[in-house]
């Protein structure tokens, strides 16, 4: 199925914290629709500042030009309230917000969303405090993978590790991290060399290349989320790696979350613990089976083209929304 509509995707673009909006893009793109990029991160030069203004005065050309049938925001405080209003009288567009965020940010994820027609949370608890909060439909869209990205790949020398993670410190991940030095221990990611792990740290800012390769140096991958409360029940939204590390065909131990089994099977496809204890234990259970921990990288791979890749998520919105009226 392919879709023709005329859109406009509004995000920040980088291959390092925004890798993931190329990928969005890109799967649009191949649904047969028409996009236009407005990159966030783009720093226009001296005489577009002058031909063009500020933000505001930017997106308002850009639709002015483009006069798009859907606009696709992926969260961002740089579009607020005001300007969202102000800019929807350029087009006949119906606006869409697919929000990153997760219970942490509720708040700012609730003032960025309310001038939407139509917005998306990343997990089921994300989407009931929004709705009742905001006292209308919020949709539930999990993270993806784009898996052409994503692969099964071998590395070697500075990123073959037993046990690998990739992501920022926290006190929580180091606690939990702190066990799994006996294994071989591998850190990527900003702030590990401020704590107390800082000698199993190999790299601080990775870019995509570099977190491909650090994941698929691993005989085990690990996936701390972070958490507003310690085992709230309330969490239940997945992150964004757990998908990457299913792309990526690698045995994932991945804390436990209420949105998990929508997603993978605990057991067969992802690792799950709960506590320090079980994590190590996983870990352990791994290493010393990679038969088993080939079998649950490749159970979660296969899930993953079945149902989670970035065409699967892009089809589902699209398929949400109505065509919009063109002038």
């Amino acid at each position: 199925m392919t879709d023709s509509r005329t859109m406009l995707f509004i995000a920040e673009f980088d291959d390092v914290y925004h890798a993931h909006s190329m990928q969005r893009r890109r799967a649009l793109e191949r649904l047969g629709a028409t996009v236009t990029v407005f990159d966030l991160n783009a720093k226009p030069s001296l005489f577009e500042r002058f031909r063009a203004g500020d933000l505001g005065r930017r997106l308002e050309r850009c639709l002015d030009e483009t006069q798009p049938e859907l606009v696709l925001v992926n969260g961002n405080e740089a579009l607020d309230e005001a300007l969202v209003d102000r800019l929807r009288g350029r087009a006949r567009a119906r606006w869409i917000n697919w929000l990153p965020q997760d219970l942490r940010d509720i708040s700012q994820a609730i003032v960025l969303a309310r001038p939407f027609d139509h917005i998306y949370g990343i997990g089921t608890d994300v989407a009931a405090e929004m709705a009742d909060r905001l006292g209308r439909t919020v949709d539930v869209l999990a993270f993806a993978a784009d898996p052409s990205v994503y692969r099964p790949i071998k590395t070697r020398d500075q990123y073959r590790a037993n046990v690998v993670f990739a992501g920022g410190a926290t006190p929580r991940r180091e606690r939990l991290l702190t066990d799994l030095v006996e294994f071989g221990l591998a850190l990527w990611g900003p702030g590990w060399r401020k704590t107390s792990l800082r000698d199993y740290c190999r790299g601080e800012a990775p870019s995509t290349d570099e977190y491909l390769k650090a994941y698929a140096g691993a005989t085990v991958a690990v996936n701390i989320h972070h958490a507003l409360v310690e085992n709230d029940p309330r969490e239940a939204s997945c992150n964004q790696r757990l998908f990457e590390l299913a792309a990526l065909g690698a045995a994932q131990v991945v804390d436990d979350r209420g949105d998990m089994p929508r997603y993978f099977e605990p057991g067969r496809e992802v690792a799950v613990f709960r506590d320090g204890a079980e994590l190590k234990a996983r870990v352990r259970e791994l290493i010393e089976s990679p038969s088993e921990a080939e079998r649950l990288g490749q159970a979660a791979r296969a899930r993953l083209l079945q149902d989670h890749t970035y065409m699967h998520r892009m089809r589902h919105l699209l398929g949400d929304q109505p065509r919009a009226m063109r002038k």
